[in-house]
């Protein structure tokens, strides 16, 4: 009896496991069986709040946070891994417009360059937008620039490393350690590209077509070196030679910066792609105001360093300080994306806002929310006479109504 209780247990984790599992953030937990070893390793994880049930053993209360995106748990004993799906709330068209707008305001992104095509999830959808655009970027064949070289040789070539030739030979002639500039295809622009390809060939849901699309553009930079796990990124920067990589190194910057890879408990290993939607909306309302106030005259800084006390002890970063042209602070604001509760927004957020005011010498400070039970609120603290205006930007809305919310935001901020 109790073997047969517990094969059947068994078969019923390893069905649930191989199907997969699909979460949305913010929403209700979900509970399901899952191996102890698994249960563990996404509760020490980052990636959703996992908790066991006190009643039944085995099974696992799973709910997510802010964290989109897909991982793959591998799971000794099953040939396949588990998945495990985050879906966001907004729709993918939008959270693409955030995310473009956050990277390049003024940008093609705006306009709807990056198309996501029919994909309702973020996995797919990221996949084929960087195929898109890494298209877009190779037409032309693949960018070339100089790279510093160091090596050892039998010839010379470039100048001689004389301390590298002193502390490696000994004295002796060959081989010679030398430094040049060689011109190649093989530079940071082009190494990020095939590094995020990799990275996406990889990730549990892409679909076939886009696969197959990646697998092409992989060839197309077969002689670009990839970034192995724990090497450093390369730099690049914005020029006009590489105008036309712009749009698709900095999606698949968003690839790289959100790759999660650890080794759990067990010997468990959770790899994948999340996305913080909480950083998401904070980049975007506080880039989406620095470009609505842009000709003010004023000064925006993003995440500015200040100190709530006197002997400059107790930091605070606002997520947005507006400065007047003498240099003082006129307006500051931070965004909020959370779920409210059923009367109203956290309090713990106007306990904060009054510090940044108080610290600042300002009368007035700015929360700004995704959705809420009413598009503005303001509640003036007693006894400091600080006012403090509550936002809700609808997320659901078209980007030009979105970007009309904050630049009403934004006049609020000003006539102050």
């Amino acid at each position: 009896m109790t073997a047969a209780g517990d094969g059947s247990r068994t078969g019923t984790v390893a069905a649930e496991l191989l199907a997969g599992v699909d979460l949305v953030e913010y929403a209700t937990a979900v509970g399901l069986a899952l191996p102890d070893g698994v249960g563990r390793a996404l509760a020490a994880g980052d990636v959703v709040d996992a908790t066991p049930d006190p009643y039944t053993p085995g099974r696992w209360s799973l709910r997510a946070g802010s964290k989109v995106g897909a991982v793959n748990i591998a799971v000794p004993g099953l040939r396949e891994p588990f998945i495990l799906r985050v879906a966001p709330k907004v729709p993918i068209a939008r959270l693409f417009f955030l995310l473009g707008y956050s990277l390049d305001a003024k940008g093609a992104w705006r306009d709807g360059e990056v198309d996501v095509a029919e994909h309702r999830d973020l996995v797919p959808a990221l996949a084929h937008a960087v195929e898109r655009q890494t298209d877009r970027a190779l037409r032309q064949g693949l960018l070339q620039g100089y790279r510093t070289t160091e090596e050892s040789s039998l010839v010379v070539r470039g100048r001689i490393r004389e301390a590298e030739q002193i502390r490696r030979r000994f004295g002796a002639m060959l081989p010679v350690e030398v430094a040049y500039d060689e011109f190649t295809t093989d530079i940071a622009e082009n190494r990020i590209l095939r590094t995020a390809v990799e990275r996406l060939l990889r990730l549990p849901g892409v679909p076939s077509d886009v696969r197959r699309r990646l697998l092409h553009q992989r060839a197309r930079l077969a002689d670009v070196t990839p970034v192995v796990r724990g090497q450093r990124m390369p730099r690049w920067q914005p020029t006009r030679l590489n105008t036309r990589y712009h749009n698709a190194l900095r999606l698949a910057q968003v690839v790289l910066d959100g790759a999660s890879a650890e080794h759990a408990p067990g010997g468990l290993r959770i790899d994948g792609f999340l996305f913080d939607m909480n950083q998401l909306f904070e980049d975007f309302v506080t880039v989406a105001l620095r470009e609505a106030l842009r000709g003010s005259g004023r000064t925006a800084r993003l995440q500015d360093n200040h100190h709530l006390d006197e002997a400059s002890v107790i930091r605070m970063r606002p997520d947005f300080v507006l400065y007047g042209p003498g240099g003082t602070p006129s307006a500051v604001a931070d965004a909020k994306y959370k779920a409210e509760k059923r009367g109203g927004f956290p309090d713990a957020d106007l306990y904060q806002m009054l510090a940044y005011c108080t610290a600042l010498g300002l009368d007035e400070g700015h929360l700004v929310y995704a959705k809420g039970n009413a598009s503005h609120a303001a509640h003036r603290v007693r006894h400091a006479g600080i006012l403090i205006h509550q936002h809700a930007l609808n997320l659901d809305q078209d980007p030009a109504g979105l970007l009309a919310d904050i630049a009403q935001v934004a006049r609020r901020m000003t006539d102050g």
